[in-house]
């Protein structure tokens, strides 16, 4: 039997086919349904046909895994390994954690559950971390304790391109999202311990990313400067359905930030739906060992 396995779902931006070439990586796709038909992110729905559907006016929603979807990866890779790691979206966005830790108790302490509060590319950079810690011989505690410890080591700072979507998810008012599609307000919003709140409120795109590039600086030089001295940060672009304006972003971030490399990653499909197309994010997270 091998050692530990490290599970997440697809929030991580991590789909099956690409967990197969990391080795030791399991995922949980995330169900979509779109007008009452059913599909798994990353097997049965691509992000293109989902932001088309939407722009279409199909009626989305989301949810969390069912019970069985989990157990019955769980079974299969305890089949093989004698541990596992189980890193979902954030708890503060979703019930999948406390489905888990519910779930795990039926496990005799072979499923451990991480909540480090962490979404999209910070979810994928938490798996990440946690399959090179129990390469390194972590046990499943060790490596939740580490993960956990460090949840606040990130900033993501997030924009929109329509307020319509904030709106039917409940998160601007009609009256306000009006409002701003006149004026050409764009919230820019932030992801802190795993909660989405307002951040500011500016006018146009243009405005919107320079929000979020000063954003980034004043965290690099003030809370992350140690980190940021010992070479551990790492810059990251996500986005909604927006692949050529995310990399002109990307080497407009390169050259604002010289001497890092920026990450692309997708926003997943649970944030896409509550943003719309277009949604563009900017932030960091740090290595864990220099």
């Amino acid at each position: 039997m091998k050692k530990v396995a490290i599970v997440t779902d697809t929030n991580s931006g991590i789909f099956p086919a690409q967990a197969e070439t990391l080795g030791g990586v399991f995922v949980v796709p995330m169900p979509v349904s779109i007008d009452g038909r059913d599909y798994e992110e990353g097997v049965s729905i691509r992000a293109e046909d989902f932001y088309r559907l939407q722009a279409e006016g199909a009626e989305i929603t989301t949810s969390q895994p069912s019970p069985a979807a989990m157990t019955g990866l769980w079974n299969r890779v305890l089949a093989e390994y004698d541990r596992l790691v189980f890193i979902p979206m954030t708890s503060g966005l979703s019930g999948t954690c406390a489905t888990a830790q519910a779930l795990s108790l039926d496990y005799d302490g072979r499923v451990t559950v991480v909540d480090n509060c962490a979404i999209s590319a910070t979810l994928k950079a938490s798996v990440l971390e946690a399959r090179r810690l129990a390469d390194a011989g972590a046990s499943p505690e060790e490596i939740k304790r580490l993960l956990e410890a460090h949840t606040d080591n990130v900033c993501i700072y997030l924009t929109v391109n329509t307020l319509k979507y904030l709106k039917k998810g409940g998160r601007v008012t009609p009256a306000a999202a009006a409002i701003g599609d006149v004026l050409n307000i764009r919230p820019v919003m932030k992801i802190e311990r795993g909660k989405l709140d307002a951040f500011a409120k500016v006018r146009g795109r243009k405005n919107s990313k320079q929000t979020m590039v000063q954003a980034v600086k004043d965290d690099l030089v003030g809370r992350f400067s140690g980190f940021l001295a010992q070479g551990r940060v790492k810059l990251h672009i996500a986005h909604a359905g927006i692949p050529e304006e995310a990399a002109q972003w990307k080497d407009e971030l390169e050259a604002i930030f010289p001497g890092h490399r920026v990450e692309l990653h997708e926003l997943p499909l649970s944030i896409g739906t509550h943003t719309g197309q277009g949604a563009l994010g900017t932030g960091c997270t740090i290595d864990m060992e220099p």
